[in-house]
């Protein structure tokens, strides 16, 4: 038999690398960057394309964001030492829309949003990747730690090997459709500090550039303070109220407080400590209550992504892990479908701070494969 003389190369595609174009999103940081010059290295056919996606003049004056001018001009650096084209796009309004917007909204109803996760959603993995085939490329590599898999039933989506770098949580969204396309070559790396070494090996200017912490467009962390901006009167004060509804003080807007916040309630003197355990916007209430009243076993969810093999609803219950939080580990729960994208998932142990707005993402208990996920739409 004759050997294929073609074998597969390192993205998984039967032909060269010099054939093999791929498309390389680039925010500017190291982990973007190190997936560009290492693939333009091993001889890829590389175009690199960093989103701008708010007010250019703004960001260049706020460090740490992820897609300020300087990254672009960062990006735009590498791509030059490393021999490859690089594009600017202009994703502005489609980010506001897709990603700020509904920011905006879901605060003032009392939510607390994960922006990322819709941005890889609606725009990176959506309109960005319909930019990479445009460009007839084979595939779009991002600078993610996850792995992507391919299974007996196509690809899958697995925690990456680092755990304390894993971005599952922001990733769950993520289509079967869209993973057939997607590339994550830095998902196997066993720590941040191999990264960092392949910047310093490829020369890269962004080799020691710190990671960023904060939502782009919130580069101080100051959700209240952006929601003021956009949506002008959102911080209308109201009463702090006990589960009973009795008045025990004044806040200055419900924008300012998260579900399980303890400091900053202003209302002293209590003998027990008060949590937050309800926002209420439509009555401007904070509501208030003992540690126990956060603890929750059911978490409705819906917008339900599905990566397994078989139908989600083709079982009456799947026993799963789930994260509520990106900052948690997985816990046990079953999760009952109620149709292809809502489900009912009851938690074998109570947690606390189970808020709408955030991410519930489906774990195998014994394994590192992410089935998908939904989003909590309310906390009680």
């Amino acid at each position: 038999m004759p050997l294929d003389p073609h074998p597969v190369n390192s993205l998984g595609f039967a032909k060269p690398p010099s054939e093999t174009r791929v498309v390389v999103a680039m925010s500017g940081g190291v982990d973007s960057s190190v997936v560009a010059a290492e693939l333009a290295e091993q001889g890829y056919d590389v175009i690199g394309v960093t989103l701008q996606l708010y007010d250019h003049g703004a960001a260049l004056a706020k460090k740490g964001a992820c897609c300020a001018g300087r990254d672009i001009h960062d990006a735009r650096r590498v791509a030059e030492e490393m021999g490859f084209p690089h594009y600017v796009l202009d994703y502005e309004n489609i980010f506001k829309d897709a990603v700020i917007d509904e920011f905006a909204e879901s605060y003032l109803a009392g939510a607390t949003p994960v922006p990322c996760i819709r941005c890889n959603e609606r725009v990176k993995f959506k309109d960005l990747l319909e930019t990479a085939r445009e460009l007839d490329a084979d595939c779009m590599a991002t600078g993610h730690y996850i792995q992507r898999m391919d299974g007996t039933n196509g690809a899958e989506l697995h925690c990456a090997a680092d755990s304390s770098r894993d971005q599952s949580y922001f990733l769950f969204s993520t289509t079967k459709e869209q993973l057939e396309f997607l590339r994550f070559p830095l998902g196997h790396l066993p720590s941040k500090d191999e990264t960092r070494k392949l910047a310093a090996r490829y020369g890269l200017p962004v080799a020691d550039k710190p990671d960023s912490q904060d939502i782009c467009f919130v580069p101080d962390g100051n959700y209240a303070s952006v929601i003021e901006k956009l949506r002008p009167g959102a911080a209308d004060p109201g009463d702090i109220v006990d589960m009973n509804g009795a008045v025990l003080g004044q806040h200055r807007g419900v924008i300012h407080y998260t579900i399980g916040q303890r400091r900053g309630l202003g209302i002293g003197g209590l003998d027990t400590p008060l949590y937050v355990v309800k926002l209420d916007p439509e009555s401007r209430q904070v509501v208030v209550g003992p540690k126990e009243a956060l603890s929750k076993r059911i978490v409705p969810v819906r917008e339900i992504n599905w990566l397994g093999d078989e139908p989600f609803t083709s079982r009456p219950e799947w026993h799963l892990s789930v994260k509520i939080r990106s900052t948690r580990p997985p816990r046990e729960a079953v999760i009952r479908p109620i149709s292809d994208t809502e489900a009912e998932v009851e938690l074998i142990v109570a947690e606390e701070g189970v808020s709408p707005g955030q991410a519930c993402v489906f774990y195998d208990p014994e394994g590192s494969r992410i089935f998908g996920g939904g989003w909590i739409w309310r906390g009680n």
